[in-house]
């Protein structure tokens, strides 16, 4: 599935208006006043996703929202919590956009389209040529099919800015002047350009209930408080772009290239050229961003697999090639960081680890772990070569 993949900007200051909460009638959740940071990048962590939600629209209608829906509600969370400017008020009005067009379901168009049938999705829908749960349309230049039928593309496409997919046209919210003034209906209808500008009103307190009860308060530097738990995985993906990427020095005991000496290798390790985009494997929460001894740079990011906490290490960038920040939250496929030669490295490569459990716990053999699986982009590099003083090797 073809995805497009954006470097994620370093996070400055955000100016973004926050809207105060509306009456909500929930039975699982009350929303809070959100704070000032919760308009920053990152500041949106998504917790566990119940089994369902239920919630009263504007005229009165109980809603209940299965697993699946709440999945996909996270997916929207999370990358507007990654993209800058967008915060709570923008995430809640994509959210009442895709509850509106799909009701929160990954649509196929089989009609129009065949081959969307290829592709994950909750149904069948015949809205024109319309995809997705934003019911994006390929022939208005939203995406291909294959973008159009990933939720994190529609997403991304969906909020639009100069990262998004489609910067300028057609325009996502950030690209809709004065946004934030708007009524969140109308700023959907804005980005979505409805034949009925009107409905999307109705599910604003429907979507401020699963922004509610999906998120929690991002960690702070102070500590405290309990371990956040971070919310199963969509899919799995290799750490660097198909054909970019060589595999150098594997996992286990070898040769030392900088000592010289038998030592156990905990990772596996990748040559790329220096400044390589660097992909979180999983969706996840980052523990660690920043310089770090013989790591060089070093990312460590917390996820959840198959129902398993797995804490993954991505090593020897350079300081300027960190792309995170600890607390944030990243998707599956998300550039984090771009290959260096930091720390104890021979030359540009990515030492990446697996460590089921979570950081500080045993590592396993990283690339078989991407194989079992079945992490997309994992056939993009080329056979294993031996690891050599200017091929990257720590």
């Amino acid at each position: 599935m073809t995805v497009m993949l954006k470097k994620l900007l370093a996070s400055l200051a955000v100016a973004a208006v926050c809207f105060g909460p509306a009456t909500v009638l929930l039975s699982v959740a009350v929303l809070a006043n959100p704070a000032v940071a919760a308009c920053a990048p990152g500041s949106l962590i998504v917790g566990p996703i119940p089994d369902s939600l239920t919630a009263t629209t504007k005229n009165g209608e109980t809603v209940t929202l299965n697993r699946q829906q709440l999945t996909h509600a996270a997916t929207i969370i999370t990358v507007g919590g990654q993209t800058d400017g967008v915060g709570r008020p923008g995430v809640v009005i994509a959210l009442m956009a895709a509850l509106t067009e799909s009701y929160l379901r990954m649509l196929a168009n089989t009609g129009t389209y065949p081959e969307s049938a290829n592709y994950p999705n909750d149904g069948d829908a015949s809205d024109h040529d319309s995809l997705g749960l934003f019911q994006m349309r390929p022939q208005a230049g939203w995406g291909t099919v294959a973008e159009l039928m990933d939720p994190n593309y529609q997403a991304s496409a969906f909020y639009g800015g100069p990262t998004g997919p489609n910067y300028p046209s057609p325009r996502g919210l950030l690209d809709i002047p004065g946004w934030q003034q708007l009524d969140p209906g109308e700023a959907a209808q804005a980005v979505e350009v409805s034949a009925y500008p009107d409905r999307y009103q109705n599910y604003q307190p429907v979507a401020e209930a699963i922004l509610a009860a999906l998120t929690k308060p991002a960690p702070s530097n102070g500590g405290g408080g309990g371990e956040v738990v971070v919310p199963e995985t969509t899919r799995v993906v290799f750490p660097l772009p198909e054909g970019t990427w060589v595999r150098t020095s594997p996992f286990g005991w070898r040769t030392d290239p900088i000592t010289f000496e038998t030592a156990f290798h905990s990772g596996s390790d990748f040559a790329a050229a220096d400044g390589t985009a660097i992909y979180a494997v999983a969706d996840g929460i980052v523990t660690h961003a920043g310089y770090t001894g013989g790591w060089g740079g070093l990312i460590i990011v917390e996820h959840t697999v198959g129902g398993e906490r797995i804490a993954s290490y991505y090593a020897h960038m350079w300081e300027y090639g960190i792309h995170v920040t600890e607390g944030m939250t990243v998707t599956a496929g998300q550039h984090i960081g771009d290959v260096g030669s930091s720390g104890k490295s021979t030359g540009p490569h990515l030492h990446l680890e697996i460590r089921p459990g979570g950081t500080g716990q045993p590592a396993i053999d990283s690339d078989q772990w991407l194989t079992e699986q079945g992490a997309e982009g994992i056939t993009g590099g080329t056979s294993r070569a031996s690891c050599t003083l200017g091929g990257g090797g720590r």
